[in-house]
């Protein structure tokens, strides 16, 4: 029996792509869903904040028992530095180099000349694997390469180290007897490549993914990527019952755990209806607004930046409504301010109130080979409370801890982490929204820590659910 490796690339998407518009909570359940199917592979987008991204890599990681972690990395060398440091929190690392190799596709998206694309390649790989073992070329748009050019790229990556090679028809050019001849073409003309992961990769636009993936592994490829969200790659759950009911016949066989496919699949997509529900709704509550959607500049009264904080879903006292257009008029003296920005004035600014709980200090462990745990204490009339909990990476773990200490658990409605600065003492700022009777609770923390930051960001809105409860 020939075993094929099975690639998924939902979580790929969900960082690259704003229509998954996912956060760290579903990321998380995505990925403990693929490693439960035994998928082999899970492939992660671009890291696009140096300092949030990194901390999704350091939280799942270790919650993987059976599925390795590939990250991107490209041919900015700087950048790849950040990749490769974030991959030394993964038990066993995967970096994934993936570029353009038709013609177009180099010139006008990498700006590269066939020379230079090929010494790029040799070289980062090269620097990569002397840090990361694990090395894949992926060749976008490979159907509409030159073949003369892919021959020669696929050997320099080789020989520069790489350990899988991965083929990409972009296009969706090919039917399921053109892949199988293509792909025996690259077999034929580089013979090395049968001792390389070789794996095949094909949007599935015309819908002939799962067809065009299985042709590819009859030529030779003994490995596919999938999709067990969507419908942009070949579908993991086709994948599974093709498996299923044809794998012996063909002499084929996978890693994949077939009998729990379709019930992990369904809590994927409900994980991320789930998601989208709770966007659309707020969608609908707040006029469809996005960061860019909201623009005040000094000019704007306090009727308009309170119709635009209405918008975001605040309904704040008139106390407070003041309170907020005085901070905003302090920063829109220097800047506009967008949607988010005014987000975090009104978590800043509104409804500060005494703190019936205060961080007195916090212990957060994670690794790749032990459960994530928080030890938190919190103070309240003068006495010290602390709850020890485990849980999806340490800030989640921190959030369970405080739960278990105030014994009530309100609804995360949204949780952001962004840089506010920039540097190795960089400062980021969590902002926690918490639901309780219907309403929101922003809360705000500011720190080098994220976690800290997370953490005291959670502690403001929960003083405040706590203070305006004690007031009715």
């Amino acid at each position: 029996m020939k075993k094929i490796h099975i690639t998924d690339l939902t979580l790929c998407d969900a960082q690259s792509d704003a229509d998954f518009c996912l956060g760290f909570k579903e990321k998380i359940a995505i990925a403990k869903q693929l490693d439960r199917m035994n998928v082999d592979c899970i492939d992660f987008g671009k890291i696009v904040n140096p300092k949030t991204d990194p901390l999704l890599i350091e939280t799942v990681a270790p919650l993987l028992k059976n599925s390795a972690i590939s990250l991107t990395i490209g041919l900015d060398e700087a950048e790849n530095d950040i990749v490769c440091k974030a991959a030394s929190a993964v038990k066993n690392p995967r970096l994934r180099l993936s570029v353009p190799v038709s013609t177009v596709g180099m010139e006008y998206l990498s700006h590269k000349k066939p020379a230079a694309m090929t010494e790029a390649v040799g070289n980062i790989i090269r620097q990569c694997s002397q840090k990361i073992n694990y090395i894949e070329f992926c060749a976008e748009d490979a159907s509409r390469a030159e073949h003369d050019f892919l021959i020669t790229v696929i050997k320099t990556a080789i020989e520069a180290g790489a350990s899988q090679i991965s083929l990409c028809d972009s296009a969706c050019a090919m039917l399921p007897s053109e892949t199988e001849r293509f792909i025996s073409d690259i077999i034929n003309g580089i013979p090395e490549i049968k001792e390389k992961n070789l794996t095949y990769v094909c949007p599935d636009r015309i819908h002939m993914a799962v067809a065009g993936s299985f042709a590819a592994i009859e030529a030779g490829a003994c490995g596919i990527k999938t999709c067990a969200y969507g419908g942009r790659y070949a579908s993991l759950l086709a994948i599974s019952e093709f498996l299923r009911s044809r794998g012996d016949s063909l002499g084929i066989t996978s890693g994949l755990d077939c009998t729990v496919v379709s019930t992990s699949i369904k809590n994927i997509n409900h994980t991320i209806k789930y998601k989208t529900d709770i966007l659309a709704e707020k969608s609908e509550n707040s006029e469809s607004i996005d960061e860019n959607s909201i623009s005040l500049d000094k000019s704007d009264d306090i009727t308009s930046v309170s119709s635009a904080v209405k918008k975001l879903g605040y309904d704040l006292s008139p106390e407070d409504e003041a309170k907020v257009y005085e901070a905003f008029v302090r920063v829109a003296e220097k800047k506009k301010v967008n949607a988010r920005e005014l987000e975090a004035i009104v978590a800043t600014s509104a409804m500060q109130v005494p703190s019936t709980y205060r961080l007195v200090s916090y212990l957060t462990n994670s690794g790749n080979v032990i459960s994530a745990s928080a030890h938190i204490c919190l103070e309240k009339d003068g006495e010290k409370y602390e709850g020890i909990t485990v849980g999806d990476g340490p800030i989640d773990a921190s959030f369970m801890a405080i739960e278990q200490i105030i014994g009530h658990h309100y609804e995360l409605d949204d949780f952001q982490i962004q840089s506010v600065t920039e540097g190795h003492e960089a400062m980021g700022n969590a902002l926690v929204r918490l639901r309780s009777g219907g309403k929101i609770y922003s809360g705000n923390g500011i720190s080098t820590d994220i976690i800290g930051a997370s953490i005291h960001a959670y502690l403001n809105a929960l003083n405040k659910i706590i203070y305006e409860e004690a007031e009715r």
